[in-house]
């Protein structure tokens, strides 16, 4: 049975454009994969633990010395790895806030960095310990960032994600959200990308 997994992290929820593109996609894939099995983990929603000097100790105290509360944030970081290692696909909302990722997106990126878990130091650089597969990024802007070298997001992403393992990310982008008419035809456009990827 084919698992996609959807990391959502739109502050607004169900109504964020980020969201409304995940829900096209998800439609679409699931006529694709009418047995698949959708993974929604939504990272606001579950007021994911931001890195703290209490985050980073747990990550790195050994497993027979941890306490209770260091054990519920592994037990976090590894339900997050196990999440994204089993799915076959993921897709992930990545809506711009000020020039970033939300907050809640790079702190679940920091519970999922984990060195020996999903990535290695070798004598020839990082590994990514997490076999790679199809990652989708809807990217949601209010401006223009794309084209206009101003874009610090995506390829942020990009490089987290390939540190991990997961090289085959496709970028639908949806800009000008916030610059009246160009809105409906850029997520006209995104949506059409969307169609063609099923």
């Amino acid at each position: 049975m084919a698992t996609l997994l959807h990391i959502k992290s739109s502050i607004f929820g169900n109504g964020g454009k980020s969201s409304q593109l995940a829900d096209n996609f998800i439609e679409q894939w699931l006529e694709k994969h009418p047995q698949g099995q959708v993974i929604v983990r939504d990272l606001v929603a579950e007021d994911v633990p931001h890195l703290d000097a209490a985050v980073m100790t747990a990550l790195s105290t050994p497993a027979d010395e941890r306490t209770a509360e260091q054990q519920a944030i592994v037990a976090r970081s590894d339900l997050f790895i196990t999440e994204l290692k089993a799915a076959d696909e993921i897709v992930m909302g990545v809506p711009m806030y000020n020039f970033g990722v939300p907050t809640q997106m790079k702190a679940y990126f920091d519970l999922i960095a984990r060195a020996g878990v999903t990535f290695k130091y070798t004598e020839q650089g990082p590994v990514g310990l997490i076999a790679s597969k199809p990652v989708y990024l809807l990217a949601t802007r209010g401006g223009l960032y794309r084209d206009q070298g101003h874009d610090f997001q995506i390829p942020f992403v990009q490089q987290f994600l390939n540190f991990i393992g997961l090289s085959e990310s496709e970028v639908i982008y949806a800009e000008g959200l916030s610059m009246g008419d160009l809105a409906e035809s850029s997520l006209a456009k995104a949506n059409q990308q969307i169609a063609a990827i099923h």
